[in-house]
């Protein structure tokens, strides 16, 4: 459990340098990155035919909501965490109780988020 070895993130943030430094960071603990991607047309474009194992999303992309991206991974019974400057009081109410990293980044605490996620407790990995 100590890396993402083999595990596919989505990572959906319209912050250039964010999105650069999440995708660099996890990959350094063995994830295999899809995106980063700016958009919610991009994110969704994205999912059709690609395998998920998690996904690590920006709720504001430039004014533009994620949460249709969030939808299509829940629906899928992919697991997500919402990287974002809101608080969680601004969130919809169907996202309240996911997992959610406030920005600026902790990364450590994102990285045993998604290893959570990824492998919880009873799970053979």
């Amino acid at each position: 459990m100590a890396d993402l070895a083999d595990r596919r993130i989505l990572l959906v943030e319209d912050e250039y340098m964010i999105a650069a430094d999440l995708a660099s960071f996890l990959e350094r603990h063995g994830a295999s990155i899809v995106g980063p991607f700016k958009s919610v047309a991009s994110a969704l474009a994205a999912l059709d035919g690609e395998a998920i194992d998690a996904a690590v999303l920006d709720i504001n992309l430039g004014g533009e909501r994620v949460y249709p991206v969030a939808d299509a991974l829940i629906s899928r019974n992919v697991p997500i965490v919402f990287a974002t400057g809101y608080d969680e009081l601004l969130m919809d109410r169907p996202y309240l109780g996911l997992p959610r990293c406030s920005k600026p980044i902790d990364k450590a605490a994102l990285l045993q988020i998604l290893q959570r996620t990824l492998n919880p407790p009873g799970s053979s990995s």
